[in-house]
C-alpha cells in the first residue's frame, strides 16, 4: 500500500516538473574575449516569475566584474561596442543603488577566482521582458557583457565598470518540449 502511494506522489512530481520545463523559454550563448577566444557559455532560463543566467567561465582574469545585459544581440570583438547600451526598455538610469535606476540589463557584480574559472547562477525575479517588441530577445537580440572592473550600482550608463571583456550573443529561445 505505501509502494503505490509513493509512486502516485512521484508521478504527481513528475508531471508537475515537466509542465513547469515545457512552460519556459530557453537560450544559450557562448562568451568570446577581446581577441574572439571562446572563454565560457551561458544557459538563459526564463519562467514567468524570474529569469535564471547560468554562467560557466574558464580562463578569465580574477576579480570582481560588472555583467550586464546589453540591448543587441551582437558580440565584434575586440570592445563589443556592437552589443548597445544596456538593455533598458523602461528607460530607467543604471544601478541597483542609484534611485533613478535600475536598468532592465542591470545585474550584480560576479568575483571570478584566481583559476579564472567560474560556475554560477544569477536570477533575475520578475524579468517579463523576454521576447517581442522592447523585449530582451526582439528582433536585434541581446548579448551578455562581462566588465574589467565592478560595476558601483549607482554611476549612469554603466556602473564604472570600465572594457567590455567578453561577449556572449544570447541566442533566441528554444521551447523546451
Amino acid at each position: 500500500m505505501k509502494s503505490a502511494a509513493l509512486w502516485a506522489m512521484a508521478l504527481i512530481l513528475a508531471i508537475g516538473l515537466a509542465a513547469r520545463v515545457a512552460a519556459q523559454e530557453v537560450a544559450e550563448g557562448k562568451f568570446i574575449n577581446s581577441q574572439g577566444k571562446e572563454v565560457g557559455t551561458v544557459h538563459v532560463e526564463h519562467m514567468p516569475s524570474a529569469t535564471l543566467f547560468l554562467l560557466d567561465l574558464h580562463d578569465m582574469p580574477p576579480g570582481a566584474h560588472g555583467i550586464h545585459i546589453h540591448s543587441v544581440g551582437k558580440c565584434d570583438p575586440p570592445t563589443f561596442d556592437s552589443a548597445g547600451p544596456h538593455f533598458n526598455p523602461t528607460n530607467s538610469q543604471h544601478g541597483m543603488k542609484n534611485p533613478k535606476g535600475p536598468h532592465a540589463g542591470d545585474l550584480p557584480n560576479i568575483t571570478i577566482p584566481a583559476s579564472g574559472k567560474l560556475e554560477t547562477t544569477i536570477m533575475v525575479a520578475g524579468m517579463r521582458q523576454w521576447d517581442g517588441e522592447g523585449g530582451m530577445l526582439d528582433g536585434d537580440g541581446s548579448s551578455l557583457i562581462i566588465h574589467a572592473n565592478p560595476d558601483d550600482y549607482m554611476t549612469d550608463p554603466s556602473g564604472n565598470s570600465g572594457a567590455r571583456i567578453a561577449c556572449a550573443k544570447i541566442d533566441l529561445p528554444q521551447r523546451q518540449d
